[in-house]
């Protein structure tokens, strides 16, 4: 790692170090056994060829808060990775599609989102040097190519898609392969529906049908066994949930559980911090069940502020992405976060992207704007380059030189275990 990554990597609060680093000793003592239980993990589901992991560390708790199988950030990985990016998909598109020469990636339909695009030339920039042609077809309705000018002087095409015989078609490109960047909140279109050819990740992934409780009854069940692994409090790596059935913030219907619940959760996270001498006020985020982009998340202290919520507040979280109603929230512990970075101390959190089963790099969400117990997923964030991939791969016994790695080695862990999670949800439905 080169001088100028080092000039970026947060701070972790020295205050809440400690039971961090005994954590990732511990972490760091059963590596042999943690890779082997992983490889066998692996062998036993089946694999997602892109996801990503956000990860909240508050030094006492580290662990994964949300896991997105249509990233949206390829354009924020460190550059000098991109060979190992690049081996991560060749690896994985070969156990998968062993016969596959052709890909087709379908982004979000975005038209004005020029940083989006660059994560999808990205993308498709890794793919194409795994060996593999590849186009990116459009579900706008455009007649022919459409150039799309990017942030970095480059530029990407997208090309029309029509559906013939039950496979989906660019001109003359058949693919072997469709590979979704759309997380198709608004639902399935026909385009996709009946379609011969793999898709990956299936649709029945998209936002449309996957629940973010449903993942966390798998993550709790993933951390439960990998607790019991290596002898560890399941807490330190899992955050508590409880779902509330439905609501409907406009009206105020389903209020009065969404308090219940959420008074009671304060209670039990309470009565974990009462154990470990922490003396933070807990808190829960309220976030909606499906969704992405940090739409429909809020940071609650107290419960009963609920029902003061204005017609402001109540409509913001009524509303995820593409317009979408939501009627269906998780109630999430809060994880603090005490990494910050910069000379304003911003804080930070961070974000782990994997191709199949291998972390492929990484970087800290930062906002100048937000506190360390407020979703950093909004308006006025920014992204800072890290190279997870060597601190993932090669991590050292603890000593003073060798703390970011041994840290990034656990973010690797932590994720993995998220994406676990999603695999047993493909192999759920």
């Amino acid at each position: 790692m080169d001088a100028n990554t080092n000039n970026i990597i947060p701070h972790l609060l020295t205050a809440q170090a400690g039971p961090f680093y005994e954590l990732e000793k511990h972490i760091l003592d059963h590596q042999v056994k943690i890779e082997i239980w992983f490889r066998e993990k692996w062998q036993k589901l089946p694999h997602l060829f892109t996801s990503s992991v956000d990860l909240r560390n508050a030094g006492f708790k580290i662990c994964a808060v949300d896991a997105n199988l249509f990233p949206a950030g390829f354009n924020n990985l460190n550059p000098d990775f991109f060979p190992l990016c690049i081996q991560a998909a060749q690896s994985t598109l070969y156990d998968l599609y062993p016969k596959c020469m052709k890909v087709l990636i379908i982004p979000e339909n975005h038209t004005r989102n020029p940083h989006y695009y660059q994560s999808v030339a990205t993308l498709a920039e890794i793919i194409q040097k795994s060996g593999y042609e590849v186009r990116i077809g459009s579900m706008l309705p455009i007649s022919k190519p459409q150039q799309i000018d990017l942030p970095d002087s480059k530029s990407l095409t997208l090309y029309p898609l029509q559906k013939i015989e039950g496979k989906l078609v660019s001109d003359d490109f058949v693919p072997c392969l469709i590979i979704l960047n759309n997380d198709l909140s608004e639902g399935i279109p026909e385009l996709l529906q009946d379609i011969s050819q793999p898709i990956e990740p299936p649709p029945y992934l998209g936002w449309s049908y996957r629940s973010k409780t449903h993942h966390f009854v798998f993550y709790q069940e993933i951390c439960r066994e990998f607790s019991e692994l290596i002898n560890i409090d399941m807490w330190q790596i899992f955050p508590l949930f409880l779902d509330c059935g439905e609501i409907d913030f406009v009206q105020r219907d389903g209020i009065d559980c969404l308090v219940y619940k959420s008074e009671e959760l304060i209670e039990k996270i309470q009565q974990k911090y009462n154990e470990y001498n922490i003396e933070h006020k807990p808190f829960v985020i309220i976030k909606a069940d499906a969704g992405t982009y940090g739409m429909a998340v809020m940071s609650v202290r107290d419960p009963q502020d609920l029902r003061k919520l204005n017609r402001k507040q109540r409509t913001s979280m009524s509303v995820g992405k593409g317009g979408r109603t939501v009627n269906r929230v998780l109630i999430q512990e809060g994880v603090y976060t005490f990494e910050t970075i910069g000379e304003e101390q911003s804080v930070a959190e961070p974000v782990v992207y994997m191709l199949g089963p291998h972390v492929v790099g990484g970087f800290y969400r930062v906002h100048k704007a937000r506190s360390i117990d407020e979703s950093l997923n909004a308006p006025g964030m920014h992204f800072e380059k890290l190279a997870f991939a060597e601190c993932c791969n090669n991590p050292h016994n603890l000593n003073g030189s060798h703390l970011t790695q041994n840290q990034f080695y656990v973010y690797s862990v932590i994720a993995r275990l998220a994406l676990l999670a999603c695999c047993k949800e493909r192999a759920n439905k």
